[in-house]
């Protein structure tokens, strides 16, 4: 399966998980300091349909910085009902823009941790597929948004789930989404990890 069919695959499982969700879980409180299950939900489609000028201008209005530039995606979305934002999720499921940039990796990568965003307060656990959650480990290693090597840097990664293992150091093992979690920098999965390098990526995280 290639990267963009895995990332459609996600957002299909998203799509589904949405479909199930009560108005109370709609404005429940996600793992995204600040943001309700909504707010996520519009994060993810926020970029879809940005052609390369609309989004270079909306960079720029965020002064090029991450979260003003997501703040600003979210204030216009943010008309829609949750039945519309599964609507503009169907007409997405194939990402597009700049989600669709590294062959499907930012879709892949940024629609798992925000699935799991959602998925870990309302206490919705599932098992993510293996083809998928590698190349998310990986680029969530690298990816500009998450610098995530820099939080995990010294310590050797291990999952415990399936073959896969990242660095040197004292070791921090785990399952693979617990790993994906905080590289992405959730705290609240770092506690699932074990090992002698827990220690140190629990300090740059901070509380």
């Amino acid at each position: 399966m290639t990267l963009m069919a895995q990332a459609r695959a996600e957002r299909e499982d998203l799509r589904d998980l949405l479909g199930t969700l009560s108005p109370e879980q709609w404005r429940a409180p996600s793992l995204c300091a600040g943001w309700s299950v909504r707010d996520v939900v519009a994060h993810v489609l926020s970029y879809e349909e940005l052609s390369g000028r609309e989004l270079a201008g909306r960079l720029a209005r965020g002064r090029f910085t991450v979260d003003r530039s997501n703040a600003i995606g979210l204030r216009e979305l943010s008309a829609l009902t949750a039945a519309q934002l599964i609507g503009l999720l169907d007409e997405h499921l194939t990402p597009a823009g700049l989600t669709a940039g590294m062959g499907g990796r930012i879709a892949l990568t940024d629609g798992m941790i925000h699935q799991q965003d959602i998925r870990r307060p309302l206490g919705l656990p599932r098992a993510i597929p293996s083809e998928r959650l590698l190349p998310a480990l990986r680029t969530a290693l690298v990816a500009p948004t998450l610098l995530g090597a820099l939080r995990v840097r010294g310590v050797r990664l291990v999952a415990t789930d399936i073959d896969w293992t990242f660095g040197r150091g004292p070791e921090l093992r785990g399952t693979g989404e617990a790993i994906l979690m905080t590289v992405a920098g959730r705290g609240a999965a770092l506690a699932e990890l074990s090992g002698d390098g827990r220690e140190r990526v629990a300090r740059r995280l901070g509380p």
